[in-house]
Order: C-alpha cells, then structure tokens, then sequence
C-alpha cells in the first residue's frame, strides 16, 4: 500500500468555511478515465478529492469507483462542472440534478460553470448570470456545499460579481509555472475566491524544462512532484490527471517535502502566458467551434478557416 498523505489534513478553507483538500484527482475525455487508477487512488493513495465534469462523460463510472474503494463518499470532496449548453435557470437546474444521479449522490461538494462563453445567438451575460443564479438557488437548497466558476479571467468575474449574491468560492483555471496569472489571482484573493489550478504540468511541456530537471536531480524528486508541490505552496489546489495508478501514486507524494525559497522564485518567474487548454481570451476562441471539435460537428468554410489559424488546440 502507499504511502497514503492523508488529505483530509491538507486542505485550503474556503470563504463559507468548507475545506477543500490542497490535491486532487482530476478526469476527463478521450481516454482521460480509467477505473482502476481512481479506485486505487482512493483505495490506496489517499486522494479524497475527485475532480469531474459532466462533458467527460465520466460521472457514473466514478460513483462506482467510489462505491467499489469502500471509501464512505462523505469523505469525498466532489466536484464536477455545468457545460455550457446546459446554462440557463431551467437546464441548470437540469444538469445539476443530472450530475448528481450520475454520481450516486445526493449533494456536491463543489460545482462549478466550466466556461465563461455561450452557444452563438445567446448573450452571454444574460445566461450566465440565469445559470450562475441557479447555482445561488440550489448551493441556498443544500444540493452543493460550494459554488464557483472555471476558466474565468478578471473581465468574466468583474461581469458576475456585478449581478451576483453569492460570490464564487472557486476559480478553477489552468496554472503551471509557464501560466501562472498574478493579476488574476490576485483579484482571486481580494474577493476570496479561491484559486484552483489544473494541469499542473502543462500537459508534460515543463516537465522537461532544464531548470525542473535540474531541480529533481537536486533534491531528489520527481519533477511531477515538483510542479505538484509548486501549486501546493503557492496555496493553489490542484488536480492532476493521470490513468495510471504509479503515476498517481508517485503525484501523492508530495507532502513530505518543501521547496526552497530560491526554488519557489525561479519557478515563479517562468510565467510566459502559456496556455495548454483553451484560452477564452483569445479572439480566435469560438465556443461553436469547441463544440464542434469535441463532438465532430460540421464547420462551415469560414469556421474552418478560423480553427486552422488556431497553432494548438486543446479541448478541456
């Protein structure tokens, strides 16, 4: 058995007093599941927070991996996100119950909307602030013990916190040392919106960074571990995928070390904008055209050509 960190006991608390584990385990598409890697990690790593989302596909084999750990799911911080067709106050409301279902439980420990763009002819204000106050409403029932938002840049929360009751617990964006948004987050920590960062090692594109490799041979560490533990004391929770259980179990390990100061600063000065997933700031980003790559629609001569004037496109 692993060497298990006991996650419960490493955790941020967010701003309505919830604790939310510092590591997660994150899924997603395409092959970014696998059974046996979650039980293990619940079973054998000590993961207690799973990260998920309703466009994975994913939900109901993690409430059989859950039930097959043996580990109790209120143990469990789970979270998963409202696709962005689903918003709107009645298809909120929808997909929330829907997640739920799927997941085998009767509340979420977080959830999240997982994009701040809409399907072309929508205001994209306008329904994100109707599925945002769904969220109220629901988070208001019990349904979820924390609401917040995903991949929102400061011009998206200056637009929710204009109309919002409740502001966003979480902020889940993308975060590595080659993205690491200090305005951002800073915003983040004035409104005490709690940062969250996935892919933590940019998909592998720092993984072979000189001044990474360097540093594991140094000290001794992975440099998964590394980028892992960069997060963890920048304070930002983060959820790294993977489907095998070595990796998982190796990206557990990241509490009985610290980083330098010296470390810290040079990891936190390699910030260049890199941006692994989709960046919804970019004038090119289509929310149509994500559809349509993720679900092999048919684009049209001019979507086309817009989406091959896209260098790198990756859709989480």
């Amino acid at each position: 058995m692993a060497d298990v960190y006991t996650n419960a006991e490493k955790h941020v608390v967010l701003q309505n007093n919830v604790k939310m584990p510092l590591l997660g385990l994150g899924t997603s598409h395409n092959g970014g599941y696998n059974h046996d890697a979650v039980v293990h990690a619940l079973k054998n790593c000590g993961y207690r927070h799973i990260d998920t989302a309703k466009r994975y596909g994913c939900e109901s084999y993690i409430a059989e991996a859950i039930k097959e750990s043996g580990v109790n799911r209120r143990d469990i911080f789970l979270a998963t996100k409202c696709w962005p067709t689903d918003y709107g106050s009645e298809k909120t409301k929808i997909a929330a119950k829907g997640s739920c279902g799927r997941l085998g439980t009767d509340y979420l420990d977080l959830y999240l909307l997982h994009w701040p763009e809409v399907p072309r002819g929508h205001d994209r204000k306008t329904l994100i602030n109707e599925a945002w106050r769904t969220l109220e409403l629901l988070y208001d029932e019990g349904m979820f013990r924390a609401i917040g938002v995903s991949n929102f840049f400061e011009e998206h929360l200056e637009s929710l916190l204009e109309d919002c009751s409740i502001t966003p617990h979480v902020n889940q964006c993308e975060f590595h040392p080659f993205n690491n948004p200090l305005e951002l987050r800073q915003m983040c920590e004035e409104n005490k919106i709690q940062f969250e960062g996935y892919s933590p090692l940019a998909k592998g594109k720092v993984l072979s960074s000189s001044f990474v490799t360097e540093l594991s041979e140094d000290i001794g560490k992975t440099p998964s571990q590394i980028l892992i533990r960069w997060s963890i004391q920048n304070n930002v929770p983060t959820i790294p995928k993977s489907t095998k259980c070595q990796r998982i179990e190796e990206n557990s390990k990241v509490f009985d070390f610290e980083l330098s100061d010296g470390a810290m600063s040079i990891l936190n000065s390699k910030h260049c904008s890199l941006h692994v997933a989709w960046n919804p700031r970019d004038p090119r980003f289509d929310f149509d055209i994500k559809i349509a790559i993720i679900f092999d629609f048919e684009l049209n001569p001019d979507d086309m050509e817009l989406l091959n004037s896209i260098p790198s496109v990756s859709n989480s």
